[in-house]
């Protein structure tokens, strides 16, 4: 779910953090993507444009399809992608989890009754609904990306706080997700619609957190109390305040505890036994693997292992996937130029007090010793 109303409130107040970018502008960047929302994104994606890909089996094979062919495009772009899975979810996750799976529930009891109407289009609404990515899923990718040479990150527990983890530690430029509680845990740039087709023609979304912050005029403790008041993965949020009103009353009152103490609780019910304490510690504090500890590094492709894994019972194109590996081996190995900024110093526009001070004096010594005898008679 993310932060519910976050990026529309951002566009709104402080759309000069917001920037639209093209995949080219990432040449030479690494960047850490979110696994899962992406292995996600593939599956809906599959899924819209037809019947989903699948093996022999029948198993499912799209969210593979969407993996290699994205990736590739990424490194063709001169981005050096890392993927980041999730691990085990936080306590406070669970009802969140439960909602989803209530939620599932009902989306196959109204699939049922589109599918006896014949209703097309509620049958596509809730097919979407129900896609899920499941551990298998997550293992298969894994697999195919260490065989595409592409470096994988375990995170103890959600992949966005350690993605976040890996731009504070300056091991990757920026977190690709969409889901945006990845500013919420720190992360100094994120990215929406990166790993998107290409056919969608949407451009990527850089967020940048310092002007999300100075534009809605919030420091960062201040930004997660918003965030979950807005409504977060771990916690309820208070009924009847949206958007508009969470930034007002933050903006106002600087804290969660200061709200509760200044608005009308019988009209603004908070959750029962409201648990937003913790749920600021996990987004301060999140369990993540050291980043000092994590060594990102690209490989070679194994061709004849991705033949192996792909075609066959997978049914994928031998050809393409050759194709693919070779693309990715020519991305790898050929002369790449690297970005300016890596070869020149950016020089602050800021002067130097002190250099501007000493040219001052110079100047005015000049002038004194130029312009002193200018209205003095020769002798």
């Amino acid at each position: 779910m993310g932060i519910l109303g976050l990026s529309k409130l951002i566009a709104d107040i402080a759309p000069q953090a917001v920037k639209e970018m093209e995949i080219k502008n990432y040449f030479g960047r690494k960047v850490a993507i979110d696994a899962s929302m992406s292995l996600y994104q593939f599956l809906i994606a599959v899924r819209s444009e037809g019947a989903q890909l699948t093996s022999v089996d029948g198993e499912t094979t799209s969210h593979l399809m969407g993996t290699f062919y994205r990736t590739i495009r990424l490194v063709e772009n001169g981005i050096k992608p890392v993927y980041v899975f999730d691990g085990k979810p936080p306590e406070m996750k669970s009802h969140q989890l439960n909602k989803r799976a209530e939620r599932r529930e009902e989306a196959e009891k109204e699939l049922q009754k589109a599918t006896e109407a014949g209703d097309t289009a509620s049958i596509e609404k809730f097919n979407r609904r129900l896609v899920k990515v499941t551990k298998h899923h997550g293992e298969e990718a894994r697999q195919l990306l260490k065989l595409m040479g592409v470096p994988v990150v375990e995170a103890p527990c959600e992949a966005e706080a350690q993605c976040a983890d890996l731009v504070k530690a300056g091991k990757v430029y920026a977190v690709a997700t969409e889901d945006m509680d990845a500013l919420t845990f720190g992360a100094n740039v994120l990215l929406r619609h990166l790993t998107f087709s290409e056919a969608r023609k949407m451009p990527v979304q850089e967020f940048h957190l310092n002007n999300v912050l100075s534009g809605l005029e919030l420091n960062q403790k201040e930004f997660i109390d918003l965030c979950i008041l807005l409504g977060c993965d771990y916690c309820g949020s208070i009924r009847g305040i949206g958007p508009k009103r969470a930034i007002e009353l933050i903006r106002q009152h600087r804290s969660i505890e200061q709200v509760l103490d200044n608005i009308d609780t019988k009209k603004y019910q908070p959750p029962e036994n409201w648990d937003f304490e913790d749920a600021r510690r996990l987004f301060v504090e999140p369990e993540v693997a050291d980043a000092k500890d994590i060594e990102l590094k690209w490989c070679d492709p194994d061709e004849e292992g991705l033949v192996k894994f792909l075609c066959g019972d997978k049914q994928f194109n031998e050809e393409r996937v050759r194709n693919g590996a070779k693309k990715l081996m020519k991305a790898r190995t050929g002369t790449t130029q690297g970005r300016l900024d890596g070869f020149f110093k950016v020089l602050s526009t800021t002067p130097n007090p002190k250099r501007k001070a000493e040219e001052e004096k110079k100047s005015a010594n000049k002038k004194t010793k130029t312009g002193g005898g200018r209205g003095r008679k020769p002798k």
